[in-house]
């Protein structure tokens, strides 16, 4: 890979990240200007991660004002959920990797970070600690389609989580998201990645649940 395109790739899965995080809130302006002086490039590669990430409709183009990001409601969402249930059990079965002693250590570290979140619940901490539990879980499959699929579209309802916290028990969801890891953990040393895949398409069916309660 080139230095262009892992510069790329860094700028693009920051802003994803703020974005995702809230930190970029809907209907937040994106000054182009402002962002090439912070990560030090040019409008030209910015407008490429910009494009994309309206592409992944995460922010969208209005002639005249600039690049906003979007808002994201449940219930637009409920395709897209349908959709990742079907991806998340089909990690265990379509090409699935074995397990290896470095997953093994990365779900060790989750699970410990798991049981700290739980100690202190934090929104913010909580949704970046399952962002990268979401990558972590594209590890188990060799399927690139499959993976870039799920990760797009885990993207596309990341935001859901914060904006519904305010109406639901924060140490309750920290509760089932290290039950969530420990099952996990248990599946992977017994070196089942179907039984991992299941795990976590039950868990986001729950979760679409308790959102929408």
């Amino acid at each position: 890979m080139s230095g262009a395109a892992r510069r790329f790739q860094r700028l693009h899965a920051e802003l994803r990240a703020r974005i995702c995080l809230l930190d970029y809130p809907p209907g937040t302006l994106l000054s182009e200007t402002a962002l090439a002086q912070e990560f030090g490039t040019s409008r030209t590669p910015l407008r490429r991660v910009l494009a994309r990430l309206e592409d992944e409709g995460l922010v969208e183009s209005r002639h005249g004002v600039g690049t906003l990001v979007t808002d994201v409601e449940i219930g637009e969402m409920a395709q897209v959920y349908a959709l990742r249930l079907e991806l998340a059990q089909l990690a265990g079965t379509l090409d699935p990797l074995p397990v290896t002693p470095e997953m093994l250590d990365e779900i060790a570290g989750f699970v410990t970070r798991g049981e700290a979140l739980l100690a202190a619940p934090e929104p913010r901490g909580f949704a970046q600690l399952n962002m990268e539990y979401h990558s972590f879980g594209l590890s188990l499959t060799g399927n690139a389609a499959l993976r870039e699929m799920t990760e797009r579209l885990y993207f596309r309802t990341a935001r859901i989580w914060l904006k519904s916290i305010p109406h639901m028990d924060l140490a309750d969801e920290c509760a089932i998201f290290l039950s969530e890891l420990r099952e996990t953990q248990t599946a992977l040393r017994a070196g089942d990645t179907q039984a991992a895949a299941l795990i976590r398409r039950a868990h986001i069916s729950m979760s679409v649940r308790r959102m929408s309660g």
